[in-house]
């Protein structure tokens, strides 16, 4: 169950997933201000950051937000920047890891407090996805144009997520997947996304949480700190409309500081 937000968090690790930059249900201006007020010592993007691989259909907004990942990456920030790829960010890994200077995983494990925490996308376990991949890509640009022609507010391409959610019934997948992953890597919680939907349960111990989305009415994040683990709804959302694409934030998100070396592209192992 999801907890309203009350004030901007403040805690050890910051979890977001699901932000599809590029997708006009985007709530990118909403993600950017949460990240300017909250205080964390990690960040988590738990994949599916963007919607597909045309940056041609990124907006000012979702350059911004792109613009705010570099910044907080930034060593002198002290502040630990981790991108899990998704599926939709498939094939992105040396990009992001030049463009905003994190570091790109499939899956990540840290220590905190003496409990093993994985985080990972979540679409491993949803094996439509898995045996559908050329199907899953066409899909994507089916429900991107859909967007495209859809209402003010998106309500048509919203209602097909969660339908799409409920009747490949992925939350209940995932979860089931996550937790027998994270009882082979011997962690304690365990993270994910990928199916839009907020939620957390326990079995034998191990702890799941899946940290929902921003394309949707409920807007989700993850804390974790001394206290816990908490779901959270952001509710603060913006009334203008989102800016048409434009290529030039590219060249001051760019300029904003050194481009890293090497790309950085790995995988949490024991």
């Amino acid at each position: 169950m999801a907890s309203s937000s009350t004030g901007p968090p403040i805690c050890d690790t910051l979890i977001l997933s699901d932000l599809h930059l590029g997708a006009e249900c985007s709530f990118a201006r909403e993600a950017t201000n949460l990240l300017r007020h909250s205080r964390f010592r990690r960040l988590i993007l738990l994949g599916d950051i963007f919607a597909d691989l045309n940056f041609g259909r990124l907006t000012k907004q979702h350059w911004k937000f792109l613009g705010l990942i570099r910044k907080l990456s930034n060593p002198k920030r002290k502040i630990e920047v981790v991108w899990v790829e998704g599926n939709h960010d498939h094939g992105l890994a040396n990009v992001m890891s030049h463009l905003v200077g994190v570091r790109v995983y499939q899956e990540y494990a840290w220590l905190f407090e003496g409990k093993k925490h994985l985080a990972i996308h979540g679409h491993q376990f949803d094996q439509f996805v898995i045996n559908t991949l050329r199907l899953n890509y066409l899909g994507t640009l089916l429900y991107l144009q859909l967007q495209r022609l859809d209402l003010r507010g998106k309500p048509i391409t919203r209602f097909l997520d969660r339908l799409n959610t409920r009747w490949l019934r992925m939350s209940e997948k995932v979860a089931r997947g996550a937790l027998f992953h994270a009882r082979l890597r011997k962690a304690d919680r365990v993270f994910c996304g990928h199916t839009h939907d907020a939620r957390q349960q326990t079995t034998d111990g191990i702890e799941y949480y899946n940290s929902g989305g921003w394309v949707d009415s409920r807007l989700t994040y993850i804390t974790v700190d001394s206290a816990g683990v908490e779901i959270r709804e952001y509710r603060e959302r913006s009334t203008g409309d989102e800016e048409t694409s434009n290529p030039g934030p590219i060249l001051e998100l760019l300029g904003e500081s050194e481009l890293m070396e090497e790309a950085q592209y790995e995988t949490i192992a024991d």
